[in-house]
This record gives C-alpha cells, sequence and structure tokens, in this order.
C-alpha cells in the first residue's frame, strides 16, 4: 500500500475583506460592489511562494527533528520567485533536510500540483523514498477585475510514502489538451483570461468527466462511492454541476473555502484535500479533479491511520486565524502594485554577497545554531570558538537547530523610524527553549501581541529584496504562539485591536 502519510497547509493571516476592495473601485467598477462578499486571503509583504510553501511543509512535517524520511521534494507553483534558481533547493534548506535529497520545481498549470502529485506516486511506487510534494501561488491580478475578489493566496503539502498510509492512492487519469482558458506570458506578472462561458461549456465541461471517468475506472471506483468531490473553480456552482455531470451525490462536494480564504490558484486542490483529511474516516474514498491544459484526477481511499496522524497547526486552523484588513492600500502595497514613498532611509543598497550567503546558509536558511559540547552553551551564528565568558574553546560546537523551538521575548522595540514596508518595524532580542539568544524581527504582529516575556514561535519569511537586482533575501522572523484565548485577551477583532 502506497498513499498519503502526511499532510498540512498554510494560508496567510491577512484577509482583504472585498467589500473594502470594491468600495474602493467603486468609481471605476461599480458591479462588483454589491456581490463584493467575505474576505479573501492574501500574502503579507515577506511573504512568497517560497516561504508559504516551507510554512505548509512545517505543518506537514510537524517538529521531528529527524526528516530523513524525505528522499524528495518537488514544489509546484505558477509564481515562482526565481526563473533561474533552484526554488525547491531554498525550501530545502529551510527544511534542514539532507543535501541528496532530490528537489525540482514543476509549474506549467493550475494542475501542476497534482502532475507533482503523480510524479511522486510513481517515484514511490517504484521504490523510492518518501516524496514530498508541496504546491503554493502568490498572485498578481489587475485592480477592479473580478480576479482580485476571487482569488486568494496559500499553500499545501502531502507526503507520499509507504509507512503509515492516512489515504491509499487507488488510481489516476489524465487529459493533456492545449485549451488555453487563460495565461501568462514570460516576463508577465497578471493572467489574460478568456471568456467565463467558453472555459465552462467548452473547457471543463468536456475535459474534466474524462480524467474522472478514467480515474475512477483505474481505482475501480464507482462515482456514487465518492464521498468528498474537490473540484476547485471561482465558476459559481461549477463543481456541483460537475459532480452531477460525473455520477457524484450532491453533499459529497467539498466546500471551497472561497467566502473566507478564496481560489489560492495551483495548490488550491491539494488545500482544500488536506482540510478534507482532518476530518475524513476510515474506508471514506476521495476524489480530487482539477483543470488546466486539459484535467486531472485522483482517487483516494481513507485508511484507520487517519486517526494517528495530526498536522501542526491544519488548514482549519489556518483559517481560523485569518485578520480582516480593510486597507486596500495595503493589499495593493503587499502585491508589490502600490509604489509608496520610502524616504531617504529606504534608499539603502541591499545587494547579497552571494558567497557569504553560501557558506552561512545553513544558519540563515536553516536558522541551525552551534551548542557547546563541553559548556553546553548555544551560539549564534554558529563559530568555530564558543564565547563562554572566561571559557574560550575551539571546534566544540555542533549543529542545534531552533527552528522549531518556541522562544521567549526579552526585549522589544517598535519604530517608525527606519524605513519598512509594513510599519512600524518591530525587533527584539528572543531567548529560545533550550538556549540561545537572537536579535530577531517581528510578523504578522498586532498591537499588544508582544511585550517582554511573550511566547514565540518562528516563521520562515523574506528577510529583504534588493529590488535593484532582483534578488529576495530569506531569514527567520519571530511571531507570536497564537490560540483562541490568547487572541480573545488581546482583543482582536475583524482586524482591529485594541
Amino acid at each position: 500500500m502506497f498513499g498519503i502519510v502526511g499532510y498540512g497547509g498554510y494560508v496567510p493571516r491577512l484577509r482583504l475583506m472585498r467589500r473594502a476592495a470594491a468600495e474602493a473601485n467603486a468609481w471605476y467598477a461599480p458591479q462588483f460592489v454589491n456581490a463584493a462578499k467575505g474576505t479573501r486571503a492574501f500574502a503579507n509583504w515577506d511573504e512568497d511562494s517560497i516561504t508559504m510553501a516551507v510554512a505548509a511543509a512545517r505543518d506537514c512535517l510537524g517538529a521531528a527533528d529527524d526528516r530523513s524520511r524525505i528522499a524528495s521534494v518537488l514544489l509546484a507553483s505558477g509564481t515562482l520567485p526565481f526563473a533561474e534558481r533552484l526554488n525547491a533547493g531554498v525550501v530545502c534548506e529551510a527544511l534542514t533536510l539532507r543535501d541528496d535529497v532530490q528537489a525540482a520545481d514543476v509549474t506549467g498549470s493550475q494542475r501542476a500540483g497534482l502532475s507533482a502529485l503523480a510524479q511522486a506516486v510513481a517515484q514511490v511506487r517504484s521504490g523510492g523514498g518518501d516524496v514530498l510534494v508541496l504546491a503554493s501561488d502568490n498572485r498578481k491580478t489587475r485592480a477592479a477585475s473580478s480576479q482580485e475578489l476571487d482569488f486568494g493566496d496559500g499553500a499545501a503539502a502531502l507526503q507520499i510514502g509507504r509507512d503509515k498510509v492516512l489515504a491509499e492512492y487507488l488510481g489516476a487519469g489524465t487529459v493533456t489538451v492545449d485549451f488555453v482558458d487563460h495565461f501568462r506570458a514570460a516576463g508577465e506578472d497578471i493572467d489574460y483570461a478568456w471568456e467565463e462561458r467558453w472555459v465552462r461549456d467548452e473547457g471543463i465541461t468536456k475535459l474534466v468527466p474524462r480524467a474522472v471517468k478514467a480515474a475512477l475506472a483505474e481505482a475501480k471506483v464507482e462515482a456514487s462511492q465518492i464521498d468528498h468531490f474537490i473540484f476547485p473553480t471561482t465558476f459559481q456552482k461549477m463543481d456541483q454541476q460537475l459532480a452531477k455531470g460525473c455520477g457524484v451525490r450532491a453533499e459529497a462536494v467539498v466546500d471551497s473555502l472561497a467566502s473566507r480564504v478564496g481560489d489560492t490558484g495551483l495548490p488550491h486542490g491539494m488545500l482544500l484535500l488536506a482540510h478534507v483529511l482532518e476530518r475524513a474516516v476510515p474506508g471514506q474514498h476521495i476524489l480530487l479533479a482539477q483543470f488546466g491544459s486539459g484535467a486531472q484526477a485522483m482517487v483516494f481511499r481513507v485508511t484507520d491511520e487517519v486517526r494517528n496522524f495530526r498536522p501542526a497547526k491544519g488548514v482549519s486552523e489556518w483559517v481560523r486565524r485569518g485578520v480582516e484588513e480593510t486597507a486596500y492600500t495595503r493589499f495593493l502595497s503587499f502585491k508589490d502594485q502600490l509604489d509608496l514613498e520610502r524616504g531617504m532611509r529606504g534608499e539603502q543598497d541591499r545587494k547579497t554577497a552571494l558567497s557569504t550567503a553560501y557558506r552561512h546558509r545553513s544558519a540563515i536558511l536553516g536558522l541551525v545554531a552551534g551548542r557547546c559540547e563541553v559548556t553546553g552553551s548555544v551560539h549564534f551564528p554558529p563559530s568555530r570558538i564558543s564565547y563562554d565568558q572566561g571559557k574560550p574553546l575551539q571546534d566544540t560546537q555542533k549543529p542545534y537547530k531552533l527552528a522549531e523551538r518556541r522562544g521567549s521575548v526579552l526585549s522589544w522595540s517598535a519604530e517608525f523610524l527606519s524605513f519598512h514596508r509594513s510599519p512600524p518595524h518591530r525587533y527584539g532580542q528572543v531567548d529560545f527553549e533550550g538556549g540561545g539568544r537572537v536579535l530577531m524581527e517581528f510578523t504578522d504582529t498586532g498591537d499588544g501581541e508582544i511585550d517582554a516575556g511573550s511566547t514565540v514561535e518562528m516563521t520562515f519569511r523574506i528577510k529583504d529584496i534588493d529590488d535593484r537586482r532582483g534578488y529576495t533575501r530569506y531569514f527567520w522572523k519571530a511571531t507570536p504562539v497564537r490560540t483562541a484565548a490568547t487572541e480573545k485577551r488581546i482583543g482582536v477583532n475583524h482586524g482591529r485591536r485594541y
């Protein structure tokens, strides 16, 4: 037996109120105002497809220090930050995986996540080790467009293997056709979409059922046996119409999270699958289909093992944590679609020394410190010399991972003097459980959430962006450890804190 042995997801904390966006553009596109309901997730300025993929992977893998089971990482995205750099390689460094792990970027269509999933299944079936499949998207849209309201940002992770299978892989079907419902040319940031009726009637309605039929045939499962039908779409009731046409019961159609998250694009099918697995019961059948340059469908059967696995947080928790945002200009700025005045303090050159970044990649991308085997002291950044007062020792440090450890805020500051893309700039000294003190930035943090003694956890984010050369630098930041109780205490209410 082989199939899904772990799952996770990630949805950014910020949620744009659709009505706020529609009202800001009502002078130009008044037709959206009355229909703009709910929220859509959008990435913070320091998030992109790489950082969200890391977050989803950590949700799937948990805090386990040993990740040696992962033999391969496939990162599927239509919005990869680098055209000529292994984006999946950055993810591997952040997850502190072995350097003999195979890694590849997968892109080219909205069903690239399922294509990566099919590659993972083939690799595991042939006897390979576990494959971590990641899908992530952070799309840009034109202001005052329906896509701006419909889309969302997010990521998903599925671990494919043979040990302790949660959902057994049964079969798949694929239809590859150059049906262009939308496209984005090389060098462009925004998709060009074709007419909706054509896409629905000639594309989805005719191509997806073929892939579904092939998947059900290979799985030897009847359409009426499907308990969860997943089909991401921004077209109203298209998933219900498709289910009916394929013979799937209406009650099996899965909520697409459109009203709270939006359509995250390429990862959305996997994100919904991770969401379903949180509540699925043994024996149920799941059918996942996605449209794009044809269509692809997969069938899974939930096993008893699903009761024994829980992601670190899970899609449900990420969805619950959403904070409503009414500042439309903040959304545009974080999408790099609004050029705000930065002042002289924002003019410094942010050139990165690539040789230094390589030599210290474990510390920078993996947040790996050094722990002295003699004194037990933890040092960051690690070095050959342990600098305990009065006890200089050489070559006694061993790698010591900090990313999965929580910390306590020793001191902090929030200031508007320096340039920051989301002022105020919050940073402070963080003491880690088990030792180690690091000066860190805080992110996804509002007024009243950080104080001396606050418990924080680490999140992989963009450190800064070299706009002149187009290079993005990554590091780890601290964010408050949140529970429903702590959020009630600080008074989070529709994106406002009081």
